[in-house]
C-alpha cells in the first residue's frame, strides 16, 4: 500500500519540484550552450596574435554549466521516478546527489563572487597586448595581424582603442574602428565594453544559479519528509 495523506501531498509536490528541476537542467543546458556559441564571446575568446590567445577561463565556467545542467536533468529525473514509485532506494540516492550538487554550486558561487571581474580582466589585458604591440610594430605583416585582432574587439563590441583619450586619437588616426555617423562622435573605449558583456553574463549565470538552489532546498525536504514517510507507512 502507497503513503497516504499529507505524505501522498508530499509526494506529487516533490514529482512537481523534480519535474521543474529537471525543466532548470534543460534551461541550464541550453544556456550553457548558448554562451559557449554565443557570436559575441566566440568571436573574441577565439582570437589570437603570435603566442597569445585570449583567455579560457570563461569557457572553462561554460563547460562546467553543461556538465551542471546535464547532471540536473539525470537527477532530476531521477527523483521523479522515485517519488511515484516510492522507493526509498531512489529517493536516498537522489538526496545524496543533491547534496553533492548544492555543495558544488555554493562552491562555485563563492568562487564566481572572489574571481567575477577576472573572465574581463583577462581579456582586456589581451586587448591591451595586442594594441601596444600593434602600434609598436615595425613589420607591416605583423602590424597587420594585429590590426586584424584589434578589428574583430572594435566591430564586435562597437567600439575603439583603451579609454579616454586613447580612443579618440585611435579613432582619427587608423581604420580600425567602426564608422560613425558624424565625425563629432565620440567612440566608447573598449574596457568599459568588455566589462559589461561578461558583467550581463554572469548576472545571468548567477540568477540561474539561485533559482536552482531554492528548488533544491525544497527537494532535499521533500524527499526525506517522503522517505520517513514510506519507512512509516503500514504495508498490508
Amino acid at each position: 500500500m502507497g503513503v497516504e495523506g499529507c505524505t501522498k501531498c508530499i509526494k506529487y509536490m516533490l514529482f512537481f519540484f523534480n519535474f521543474i528541476f529537471w525543466l532548470a537542467g534543460c534551461v541550464i543546458l541550453g544556456v550553457s550552450l548558448w554562451l559557449r556559441h554565443d557570436q559575441k564571446t566566440s568571436s573574441l575568446l577565439d582570437l589570437k596574435y603570435e603566442d597569445a590567445s585570449a583567455p579560457n577561463t570563461f569557457y572553462i565556467s561554460v563547460y562546467i554549466l553543461i556538465a551542471v545542467g546535464a547532471v540536473m536533468m539525470f537527477v532530476g529525473f531521477l527523483g521523479c521516478y522515485g517519488a511515484i514509485q516510492e522507493s526509498q532506494c531512489l529517493l536516498g540516492t537522489f538526496f545524496a546527489c543533491l547534496v553533492i550538487l548544492f555543495a558544488c554550486e555554493v562552491a562555485a558561487g563563492i568562487w564566481g563572487f572572489i574571481h567575477k571581474d577576472k573572465i574581463s580582466k583577462e581579456l582586456i589585458n589581451f586587448y591591451d597586448s595586442v594594441y601596444d604591440k600593434g602600434m609598436g610594430q615595425t613589420l607591416q605583416d605583423k602590424k597587420d595581424a594585429a590590426a586584424a585582432v584589434l578589428k574583430v574587439f572594435h566591430e564586435t563590441l562597437q567600439c575603439c582603442g583603451k579609454e579616454g583619450v586613447t580612443s579618440i586619437f585611435t579613432g582619427f588616426a587608423t581604420d580600425l574602428c567602426p564608422k560613425k555617423d558624424s565625425i563629432l562622435d565620440i567612440q566608447e573605449g573598449c574596457h568599459s565594453k568588455i566589462r559589461t558583456l561578461f558583467t550581463e553574463k554572469i548576472y545571468l549565470i548567477g540568477i540561474a544559479a539561485l533559482v536552482v538552489a531554492v528548488i533544491m532546498i525544497f527537494e532535499m525536504i521533500f524527499s526525506m519528509v517522503l522517505c520517513c514517510g514510506i519507512r512509516n507507512s503500514p504495508v498490508y
